[in-house]
């Protein structure tokens, strides 16, 4: 995902801009991996092979997403995310879970 393109991202939710942490780039420094956050609901959407999942809540699986998370322990500075939403910050993200 090139870096330009995050100027025309708004939250699907609230339309609020979101906040961008990237994980890895490329070697043209396109954004490979990383997640956005929306300072408004909280909802995080990751970043996959410089894709950005935004779809709705109800189309997303949290089953096939918790590895990025857990595998992104050190990035998220051990926030919490549950229905796809960043909660509080915990010493440990084996709290993660998908259930509401």
């Amino acid at each position: 995902m090139k870096k330009e393109t995050l100027n025309k991202l708004c939250c699907p939710f609230d339309k609020a801009d979101l906040s961008i942490t990237i994980i890895s780039i490329t070697i043209d420094e396109d954004i490979k991996e990383g997640y956005l956050t929306c300072p408004d609901c909280n909802r995080i959407y990751p970043i996959v092979m410089g894709i950005p999942i935004m779809n709705p809540d109800e189309y997303r699986e949290f089953q096939f997403e918790l590895p990025l998370y857990e595998r992104w322990q050190l990035h998220l500075k051990g926030k919490t995310i549950q229905s796809f939403r960043i909660l509080s910050e915990n010493k440990h993200l084996n709290k993660i879970s998908g259930k509401q």
